[in-house]
């Protein structure tokens, strides 16, 4: 009777565990956190973020589950121009020095068919948080690498205002237009890379 009721128990754990969503991290050297802005109402300049970390958690079988946080040290930003990345980190822009994060929570996510979904959360910039909405594919297909390990991939695309997280910084150009757009499209392009649980001698 003891060892049924034992077998019943573990199978009972075992079945929990495989339901429950699988935790994932970002793979740093195969991953980008950008953006694009409109200069001059006409060019297009790029720029993304070195440093940052994340904690994934998702269930493909419930994407209801779903939860991700985002850590981005906003002193890292790099367009490729150090003049101009050495404004963007002062007080016109990111103050970096005082409000050295950039984070996001998710709060909600849909489905939307077909491994594209939408994710609802909380991005904070300076201090001031402001819900977002991003959309993209993501979790549509896992590989084993080499030595392994599970990877995935997420993409996903929104645009915020920046005047409503204070970075207001700009200037009037003779033909009527601004030096920088206020409009800012986030873009992620994120491989993903499964923790496995520890293993208990």
């Amino acid at each position: 009777m003891f060892a049924k009721l034992f077998i019943t128990a573990l199978l009972a754990v075992t079945i929990t565990l495989s339901a429950e969503a699988s935790e994932w991290s970002i793979d740093a050297v195969h991953s980008s956190i950008g953006f694009t802005v409109k200069h001059m109402m006409v060019s297009t300049v790029r720029g993304s973020f070195g440093a940052y970390e994340s904690k994934v958690s998702f269930d493909p079988a419930k994407p209801a589950s779903f939860s991700a946080t985002l850590s981005i040290d906003a002193a890292s930003i790099n367009t490729g121009v150090e003049k101009r990345d050495n404004h963007l980190r002062n007080a016109d822009f990111f103050e970096a020095e005082k409000y050295p994060k950039i984070t996001f929570k998710s709060k909600k996510l849909e489905a939307l068919g077909n491994a594209h979904y939408r994710v609802t959360g909380d991005l904070t910039i300076r201090d001031v948080t402001k819900e977002v909405v991003l959309e993209g594919e993501g979790f549509a297909a896992m590989y084993k690498t080499p030595w392994g390990k599970t990877v995935t991939a997420v993409s996903a695309k929104g645009m915020i205002n920046r005047e409503d997280f204070g970075l207001k910084y700009n200037a009037v150009l003779e033909s009527g237009g601004v030096m920088v757009s206020k409009e800012v499209v986030i873009e992620l392009e994120l491989e993903l890379t499964k923790v496995e649980p520890i293993k208990v001698e």
